[in-house]
């Protein structure tokens, strides 16, 4: 294909205006990475110098006494169940005892024989499991709760930053 003087002479011309135009475009993204490093770089030591002290401050003034309060309600409802069902679990269980003794079946039996009963051994959760399921319940329910009360939004522990341009501060 044989072009004329004229047309080969245009694209020439639109050859080196594309290849200056890539040169270009190659400057413009060289600077653009430039820009983009720094502004990574100045947002790093924005975030070291700004954010990670306010966040800190933040976790250390709001969250962490709370944490705190909240790890000492959950040890002192621990405890009180732990006391509470401790001394009801043991005191039927001691009367289990009581009641499966030997001795007392035979002083049982010298006084009224129809009165002493055989005990079966049972086969299956008994009283007691569902005692200690349900207090394992209230204990867990009592967690989620001082959890709850932890971490619930107080309306005075927030205060707003400014008022309104439009509204007048009241005067006393």
């Amino acid at each position: 294909m044989s072009l004329s003087r004229k047309r080969r002479k245009e694209l020439k011309r639109l050859q080196s205006n594309a290849g200056e135009l890539w040169e270009n475009q190659q400057h413009v993204l060289e600077h653009a990475n430039a820009v983009a490093r720094e502004a990574s770089r100045q947002l790093g030591h924005l975030t070291r110098e700004e954010v990670v002290p306010r966040v800190r401050t933040g976790y250390e003034s709001y969250v962490q006494p709370n944490v705190k309060r909240a790890g000492k309600v959950a040890r002192a409802a621990g405890y009180t169940v732990e006391r509470t069902m401790g001394n009801a679990l043991g005191s039927v269980l001691s009367i289990g005892d009581i009641a499966n003794d030997t001795r007392v079946r035979r002083a049982i039996e010298r006084v009224s024989p129809r009165a002493a009963v055989v005990v079966k051994e049972k086969k299956g959760p008994g009283v007691g499991t569902y005692l200690a399921i349900g207090a394992g319940i209230i204990a867990a329910a009592g967690v989620a709760y001082a959890v709850w009360q932890t971490f619930r939004a107080d309306d005075e522990l927030w205060v707003a930053d400014d008022e309104t341009v439009g509204e007048a501060s009241p005067t006393v």
